[in-house]
């Protein structure tokens, strides 16, 4: 007892310090280690995969090279399907067909002769056929064709760049004057003036006053 009284006052003195040593440690540790950074985790954008094109099985028949049943995609035409079926025979009509639809699953899609189209004809200014072609064109189908028919005879046409196509929408000009327009700006270069096309084989005053507000240079 006496001496742990004696040393008491050493005692106190060690275990104050060991502590603060301890303290200071751990301050000294605390500053060194990295404070932790909240790293903002970003949202990588997820690439859209792109739609999977559905698989679709057709029948068609009739005019065809190879007819029978064959699985195209979803995105493909009526005109596709004909291809793949090994084309048209020659004696095949596709007045009545719509040949840019899109197909479907179990569609059916029958190619007529020119005789056939003829007799469906006979009743009617336009072919009709039976229901069950899913192919055949459709009331809203002959109407957009005429708004593009009336659409193309009131475009104004450039005879220096125009096709063969083109200037045959011109009144009076079938492909032998159109052919004959290309001909001539060949040889000769750009008309000038619209009036200039009147140098052309076939096309005169009466033909020219006939066109002449579509045309353009």
């Amino acid at each position: 007892m006496n001496i742990l009284k004696k040393y008491k006052n050493r005692i106190l003195i060690i275990i104050f310090l060991i502590f603060t040593f301890y303290a200071i440690a751990n301050i000294i540790q605390s500053q060194n280690e990295p404070e932790e950074v909240e790293e903002e985790i970003k949202e990588i954008p997820k690439k859209e995969t792109p739609k999977k094109e559905d698989k679709v099985i057709i029948d068609i028949k009739g005019e065809i090279v190879n007819p029978g049943v064959y699985e195209l995609k979803s995105t493909n035409t009526v005109m596709d399907a004909i291809n793949q079926a090994g084309g048209l025979t020659k004696i095949s009509d596709t007045s009545n067909l719509n040949l840019s639809k899109k197909i479907e699953d179990e569609m059916v899609i029958i190619v007529y002769s020119k005789v056939e189209i003829q007799k469906m004809k006979q009743n009617n200014a336009v072919p009709t056929c039976p229901p069950i072609n899913n192919a055949c064109l459709k009331s809203e189908d002959e109407k957009a064709k005429l708004e593009n028919k009336t659409e193309n005879k009131n475009s104004q046409i450039n005879i220096n760049t125009a096709t063969k196509e083109e200037l045959q929408t011109l009144d009076g000009v079938g492909e032998t004057k159109a052919e004959s327009i290309i001909d001539y700006r060949n040889k000769n270069g750009n008309f000038q003036k619209i009036e200039d096309i009147k140098n052309v084989s076939g096309i005169g005053d009466s033909s020219f006053e006939k066109i002449k507000d579509r045309l353009t240079i």
